[in-house]
Formats: C-alpha cells, structure tokens, sequence
C-alpha cells in the first residue's frame, strides 16, 4: 500500500473531507492540514491512532520492559509447549 503525506489548508480539506478520508482509510493516506501554512492537525487511519495511542500506554511499556527481563533471565519455553497449553485452556 503507497502512503502519501497530503499538505492542505483546512479550508480546502472542509470541502474535500469524504475524499480525504476516504484515502486515508482505503489508500493510507496521512494529510497535514495547515492553517496560513503552519501544520496545526493531521488525519490518519484509525490502525495507526491505535498503534500510537497503545505505544503511549504506561501498563503496556511495563509489560514490555517485564517480558525482556524474564527473557533475559531465562525465564522462556518452547512456543509448542506455550501453544499446547493455550489449546488446553480453550477445550476446557
């Protein structure tokens, strides 16, 4: 999928707002919108919001930074063993 980074002034991104949204949920578009040329907002596809506002979410850093040390530790199992177990859980 091609990203294009679109430069608008919001006075023409009003007119064209089902078009530019359009291509940022279809084509991946990301739009800078400007006001008297000075970027002041920006639309992107919600998948990218989602990915942004879960990088900035403090629980899933410490879950993270948790994760590394158990695996720096030694603390890690097969991924057969882990998926057996998941299966287990799931019938029951």
């Amino acid at each position: 999928m091609a990203h294009r980074v679109l430069r608008m002034p919001m006075t023409k991104a009003r007119i064209q707002l089902g078009s530019l949204v359009r291509g940022v949920n279809v084509e991946g578009d990301v739009v800078v919108l400007e006001k008297d040329g000075i970027p002041v907002a920006g639309l992107i596809g919600i998948d990218v919001l989602d990915d942004y506002l879960e990088s900035r979410d403090p629980v899933l850093h410490r879950r993270i930074r948790a994760s590394i040390k158990a695996y720096r530790s030694g603390r890690t199992r097969p991924v057969r063993e882990f998926l057996e177990e998941l299966k287990a859980e799931e019938s029951g």
